[in-house]
């Protein structure tokens, strides 16, 4: 195998369902239009190049509820979505906020604000944790945890940070180095940012530190929490550091062990370093709470918000701190051309309300469970299934070649994976061979049970052909 063909082997098989991977190369041959592929061909020839997006899977014409159409008919069931799609695509209530505030007032220029803005920041004080109540806005997640970034080396005067590897916190140059996944890290990217320590994450179906689960839980009166353990440890030898950054439940996913962010909390206010919570993906209700780090009762000193806030339609992100952290008000830290666009407000705000008003948390616990049980009962008629892992709407499966060994297997995760986009199913997989299924808030169970029907059919025939 030459160099460039084991680094395309590499990232497709930890970083998720890269563009790259043999499986792509073989669904995409004869399932396209001539039509879709002159438009594939176009975007081609435009984009630049890059794993996980261009080339392109295929062209979206349409996008309503939980449901993406492409050009050539093919319906599929998002259990992707990037997780903007919290409230569904195309929500009649979201288009006619944005349609009404396009008429009364489409931008607000810098050292202005409107009152969407206020609004939304008000909104977001107001269902934050704990005293987490001055925000700032940006367009994207990436901007978002940079921001948070500033924030902590003003408040703290360090410039380390601590997180997790196999992370993604964005794909910006300071969110790169302090993610952990390597196609946004390595080859040609690098150096990164200095002071960007990692560790390794809670995973106890994978215990990096070699510990055993117990049926996918730690064994606490063996393993002591060593994750959380060795994270103090690494924050009192390293020193300058200003904040430890990731996700209270990782997007995998992995769920952390009992008590994991209560010690590592202990630590951080031991040693004065900032904790920021990494909400962007599954903030807003998806994994059944309407912060995930409600599910630790935790509450970081920064809160960072992305995704679903504009509904997915308006790119809007948000900072959420503590009043302590506003400390450095001669310096900017975000002072973004959109920071208080009121459009992309007025989306975030009716977003909110959307997912309050139509019970949507609850949704997302009450269908996380049945979808949970049935992934359980799947895992025990199938030898491919090492793991099954979630909450709420944020649901794992993770397939192995052989589940006394735990080895991976990302080869039948890749086939699944297709095998369901041919049945109307999408969705993607992580760490090469854990299938992610991440359905929007507004799912109905009959949606539910129709796509695990279609993810048990894919499993039973790539079963079938090993």
């Amino acid at each position: 195998m030459n160099t460039k063909t084991a680094t395309q082997a590499r990232h497709w098989q930890t970083d998720g369902d890269s563009n790259l991977s043999p499986g792509r190369a073989a669904w995409d041959r004869g399932r396209v239009s001539a039509e879709t592929r002159a438009r594939l061909d176009e975007d081609a020839r435009y984009f630049l190049h890059q794993s996980l997006s261009t080339p392109c899977l295929g062209v979206i014409a349409k996008a309503e509820g939980i449901w993406i159409e492409d050009t050539d008919g093919r319906r599929y069931m998002d259990f992707h979505g990037n997780n903007v799609h919290h409230i569904g695509y195309g929500h009649p209530r979201l288009k006619a906020a944005i349609k009404a505030q396009l008429d009364d007032l489409p931008f607000a220029p810098r050292r202005f604000t409107d009152a969407p803005a206020i609004a939304l920041a008000a909104k977001l004080a107001g269902i934050s944790p704990g005293p987490l109540s001055k925000v700032l806005f940006a367009t994207g997640g990436s901007d978002a945890i940079e921001i948070a970034i500033k924030l902590a080396r003003a408040k703290t005067g360090r410039y380390k940070t601590v997180s997790f590897w196999d992370s993604f916190h964005g794909a910006g140059f300071a969110a790169s180095s302090v993610g952990g996944e390597d196609t946004f890290r390595s080859g040609p990217i690098g150096p990164l940012m200095a002071g960007a320590e990692h560790v390794a994450p809670f995973a106890c179906y994978r215990c990096p530190y070699g510990y055993d689960d117990v049926d996918g839980k730690p064994d606490l009166d063996v393993c002591s929490m060593t994750c959380a353990a060795y994270l103090g440890y690494v924050l009192e030898k390293e020193g300058d550091v200003a904040a430890v950054i990731a996700e209270p439940v990782r997007s995998i996913p992995y769920l952390p062990p009992p008590g994991f962010w209560q010690s590592v909390r202990r630590a951080c206010d031991d040693l004065g370093v900032l904790l920021i919570f990494d909400e962007i993906p599954l903030g807003l209700g998806k994994t059944g709470r309407m912060f995930a780090c409600e599910h630790s009762g935790v509450v970081p000193d920064i809160l960072v918000l992305g995704k679903p806030l504009g509904g997915g339609v308006m790119p809007i992100s948000a900072v959420v701190a503590g009043p302590e952290l506003d400390i450095a008000g001669d310096w900017a830290f975000g002072h973004y051309t959109h920071e208080k666009n009121p459009v992309s407000c007025a989306a975030a705000l009716t977003t909110i309300e959307i997912i309050e008003d139509e019970g949507l948390v609850e949704n997302a616990r009450a269908q996380g469970a049945h979808a949970l049980a049935r992934l359980e009962e799947m895992k025990s008629r199938h030898r491919l299934i090492g793991d099954v892992r979630g909450l709420g709407l944020l649901l794992g499966v993770e397939l192995v070649a052989d589940p006394e060994t735990k080895a991976p297997a990302p080869e039948a995760a890749d086939a699944v994976m297709y095998r369901c986009l041919d049945m109307g199913l999408n969705f993607k997989t992580t760490l090469g061979n854990v299938l992610t299924l991440t359905p929007p808030l507004i799912i109905a169970r009959g949606d539910m049970d129709r796509a695990l029907d279609i993810l048990e059919r894919a499993i039973t025939e790539v079963e079938g052909g090993l």
